[in-house]
Order: C-alpha cells, then sequence, then structure tokens
C-alpha cells in the first residue's frame, strides 16, 4: 500500500518538569481510543534525546477528514485536557504524504517487531 496521500501530524510538547512519567502514563491510557478508529493507521510517543521533557507524538491518518472528526469526538477532547494539565507549551504540523520511501531494513524491522 502507498503511503502518498495519508495524513501526518506531529505535536511537539514540552512537559513540566518532574511530570514526564505523569504524562506517558497518561498517554498510554488515551492513545488507544485514536489507535481504535479505522483510519488511524498508528501513532509514536517519542521522548526527545536532547530534551528530556520534550515530547514528540506522530500520527498518521487515512486522511486530514478522519483526523479533523476524531479532534471532535467528546471523549477525545476529555483525554486532551487530561494531557494539557501535564504541559507548559505544544505546537503541532501537518501534512499530507507526497511520496514514502521505505528504507532497505524496513521489512527485515516490521517481521522482527510483529
Amino acid at each position: 500500500m502507498s503511503a502518498s496521500g495519508t495524513f501526518r501530524i506531529v505535536l511537539t510538547q514540552q512537559i513540566a518538569p518532574g511530570r514526564e512519567r505523569e504524562f506517558e502514563e497518561t498517554w498510554l491510557q488515551v492513545a488507544p481510543d485514536a489507535a481504535k478508529q479505522p483510519e488511524n493507521l498508528g501513532a509514536w510517543l517519542v521522548r526527545s534525546t536532547d530534551d528530556p521533557s520534550t515530547y514528540y507524538i506522530f500520527g498518521e491518518w487515512a486522511n486530514e477528514q478522519a483526523y479533523q472528526e476524531f479532534q471532535r469526538n467528546p471523549e477525545h477532547l476529555e483525554h486532551r485536557k487530561r494531557l494539557h494539565a501535564l504541559r507548559t507549551s505544544f505546537s503541532a504540523a501537518a501534512g499530507t504524504v507526497v511520496a514514502h520511501l521505505p528504507g532497505a531494513g524496513a521489512r527485515e524491522y516490521a517481521e522482527q517487531a510483529g
């Protein structure tokens, strides 16, 4: 399947010092709701190697409309409040995938992880 046309979102969040573990645990509690959506293709929580209070959330959706509909979901809005309480800053960047070039180790890595 080509990733071309899929919608990607990157959220950058600065977490209040000392609350990083709580943020990770909260994200792991609320993120499965997004993963259950039929047009959600995955989500990744990444902790910065430069600053342990900075996190990136990478999300992938079949299209932007599905993502925007999920953003209006009342349950998701409540989850966002829980995460918002733990952060000191937030930014987002989004776009539609134009092309995807898998790396040489992608298939082997996927098989080992899968």
